[in-house]
């Protein structure tokens, strides 16, 4: 090794062994001052990279918005997806990059500096004081006199002293000087060669990644060749079809006068009509009317979801208005309202009259083959009103089923493992679940887990609802609350085994409920009601009962104390108080859904849900295996009651579900009379109708349909509307003699 500083120079402390350490510490400053310079330029190099790689960033997601908006080209969405893949790739490889050049050059270049720099530093404060005490005791031995000896020998041993601790720090300080002349060259060279190393494998990664994208490029650009050429063709067919529309004549709209009962779209007739509004100053609006799917209904726009105007055309009539001041109207009656249009012209009217006219015989001729009705309405040329009022919900609430039930806390993450961004949820616990979570659900039974789509099905909104009342966290601290205590960790995604095990003790052996633990403290509510008197209770009933019909049941429960209740009477509690949790709660710790309190009637928890006026507690009572035909002692079922108290979107909700609308109570009413004495022309009309349903159902005759669908869209609609615009259905018609 070759020595900067030789060491014999050093003991002999010449006037060269000065000039070299005098030309080291100079050298020695001086590099210093380029390493320095260098970390700091490495610092402002990373910093400059790791900025270049979040702008990146932001480019790429750019990238991928616009292949998501481009959705509906294949071509579109595949590339940019896979170009923004590759981005991706190439942004990982730049932020190692810059690790390692982190690592290579700043960090180990700065330990240099800090560590073995500060150790010469240090070396030579300690040589340059030893220097100068040695310096001072050699002048004192200088100066001492001849005849003073105890001087001498004072200043003689002082004199020795010094220099053996001045031998002593300078060859430590010129072995500082020798390793450190020799360490510089290492460890800056080994910083470097680490740093080119770095940009090697990125470079070479980079080149890996566009070698296997090279081929698809290649094929890409030969289709954007094809599309070019194609886009030209396509341009030159538009121009002369322009050419050709240009040169028609115009003066005739007998386009307008046609319509087609077979058509393909399930569009019988559309175009512009003006409809009288209901409102008291009688205006008329200019609204694009269509027939299909067996009703009447209109758009303002396009994108606006159908308004329907008859839910069903075989219930209405059509007819000429000749006593308005306005020409060319036209009169659609149903059982419950009138609608006024008028059309353009006299021949208008006679076609919008004909078809109307038409389409009314035609949906009693037709038997309905539902496979082939089905097969319809799904094809997307329809213009079916199911899709109208998904998408009008939709449009009405800003988001998709998916975007709702996520935005509920815990929902953006599976309820059982934790994977991210679920697609399926679980309709009768209200969680969301990820595709093998779900699967595992669907093993258990519909009797623990009912599985359904955020994406694939159709969602009606009280099931929406029912979603968003209950979510991940509230379920999983009924259904989790033993989990830490017990020590048992959530299975991760990708375990199937484990997901199995845990899920079937989560849901079916509940094993993690806290069975001991007090259900929940009383709301509010109930503290105010618990501090009634007796008396004031037995008027608060005879208050509802006068409110609702004679002898009617009525909500006594919400006066029982509730600090200890068992599982059965807090569901039906909770049922009344339009508390999703807490019934959810009570089903966890073994309340049977069908419990009915013998200290009151034996009202059933769904009849509290009935008369707590919530259309969402009936449907989780429902999902949850709630009887919707058991009946109290007075012989009223839950659809009694919500005939009685005028409840149109729970009535519905009860048909559906197979509610025995024949059923009598003690009094020998059953619904439909009860909705005829009350004046309800929405019930009233929803209880013939389904009776008209079941006649069709099981006659053999011309019109017996298995299902008549269109019997399930009107359903369909008056659910909507429950849901959606609930005090449309809060009235009541005392004129019923369109019934």
């Amino acid at each position: 090794m070759k020595m900067t500083v030789d060491f014999e120079e050093c003991l002999k402390d010449s006037p060269r062994f000065r000039a070299a350490l005098e030309e080291v510490e100079g050298d020695v400053a001086e590099l210093e001052l380029k390493l320095d310079k260098l970390v700091k330029l490495c610092i402002a190099m990373i910093d400059t990279g790791k900025a270049f790689c979040l702008a990146n960033k932001q480019f790429m997601n750019g990238i991928r918005d616009l292949a998501q908006y481009s959705s509906n080209d294949a071509v579109v969405e595949t590339s940019l997806t896979k170009f923004s893949d590759s981005l991706q790739e190439m942004i990982n490889f730049h932020t190692i990059l810059f690790d390692q050049t982190q690592r290579s050059i700043k960090a180990q270049l700065q330990n240099f500096v800090k560590e073995d720099l500060r150790k010469f530093k240090d070396a030579k404060k300690q040589f340059e004081k030893v220097s100068e005490e040695k310096e001072n005791a050699l002048v004192k031995n200088a100066q001492v006199q001849r005849n003073k000896q105890h001087e001498v020998e004072e200043a003689t041993n002082i004199l020795t002293a010094t220099r053996k601790c001045f031998r002593h720090i300078a060859l430590d300080y010129v072995l500082q000087i020798n390793v450190l002349q020799s360490k510089r060259r290492s460890e800056i060279l080994k910083s470097m060669l680490s740093f080119m190393y770095a940009h090697l494998a990125f470079f070479h990664q980079g080149y890996d990644l566009f070698s296997e994208l090279g081929p698809y490029m290649k094929d890409l650009g030969a289709q954007l060749d094809r599309l070019v050429v194609d886009a030209a063709k396509e341009k030159r067919e538009m121009e002369q079809k322009h050419s050709t529309i240009q040169q028609k004549d115009f003066s005739s709209d007998d386009s307008k006068l046609e319509y087609n009962v077979d058509a393909a779209n399930g569009i019988v007739m559309e175009g512009y009509l003006f409809k009288r509004a209901s409102n008291a100053f009688k205006t008329w609006n200019r609204r694009w009317f269509s027939i299909q799917n067996n009703q009447l209904v209109y758009q303002k726009k396009f994108k606006d979801s159908p308004t329907v105007v008859v839910e069903d055309l075989r219930l209405c009539t059509v007819k000429h208005c000749e006593d308005i001041e306005r020409r060319f109207c036209f009169e659609v009656v149903s059982p419950t309202k009138s609608c006024m249009l008028q059309a353009d012209s006299e021949k208008l009217r006679q076609a919008w009259i004909k078809a109307v006219q038409t389409s009314i015989a035609t949906a009693y001729r037709e038997k309905g083959d539902e496979s082939e009705k089905l097969d319809k309405k799904s094809s997307p040329s329809t213009g079916s009103l199911d899709s109208g009022n998904e998408s009008k919900e939709k449009l009405l609430k800003g988001e998709s089923a998916l975007q709702r039930v996520q935005c509920i806390p815990g929902n953006s993450s599976c309820c059982d493992c934790g994977l991210a961004d679920p697609r399926w949820a679980s309709i009768n616990l209200g969680i969301t679940l990820c595709i093998e979570c779900s699967g595992i659900h669907r093993s258990l039974g519909v009797h623990f887990s009912k599985v359904r789509s955020l994406t694939l099905d159709t969602w009606e909104p009280e099931l929406l609802k029912l979603m968003c009342e209950l979510g991940n966290d509230v379920i999983n601290r009924v259904y989790e609350a033993k989990l830490e205590k017990m020590g048992i960790k959530k299975p991760q995604p990708g375990q199937r085994q484990e997901k199995e095990a845990y899920i079937r003790a989560k849901y079916v052996e509940r094993k993690f409920v806290d069975k001991y633990s007090v259900l929940s403290s009383p709301s509010e509510q109930e503290k105010r009601v618990s501090s009634k008197s007796c008396e004031e209770r037995r008027l608060s009933q005879v208050r509802v009962s006068v409110h609702t019909a004679e002898g009617e049941r009525h909500e006594s429960s919400v006066f029982l104390d509730s600090k200890h209740l068992n599982p059965g009477l807090q569901l039906y509690r909770a049922s009344y108080e339009k508390n999703l949790p807490k019934m959810a709660e009570a089903l966890a710790h073994g309340a049977d859904v069908n419990w009915a309190n013998s200290d009151e009637n034996q009202a059933t928890a769904l009849i509290q849900a009935v008369l707590g006026g919530s259309l969402v507690t009936c449907e989780f009572l429902l999902q949850n295996g709630a009887n919707v035909n058991q009946r109290d002692v007075q012989g009223r079922g839950p659809l009694h009651h919500a005939t009685v108290l005028g409840h149109t979107g729970q009535v519905c909700l009860f048909l559906k579900r197979g509610a025995n609308q024949h059923a009598t109570d003690e009094e020998g009413k059953d619904p439909l009379s009860i909705a005829v004495e009350a004046a309800n022309a929405d019930i009233v009309t929803l209880l013939r109708l389904a009776r008209m349903n079941e006649e069709m159902r099981e006659s053999e005759g011309l019109y017996g349909q298995p299902g008549d669908e269109t019997y399930q869209d009107i359903f369909r609609d008056f659910s909507q509307m429950a849901s959606n615009n609930p005090e449309k259905l809060n009235r009541f018609q005392q004129d019923s003699q369109k019934f």
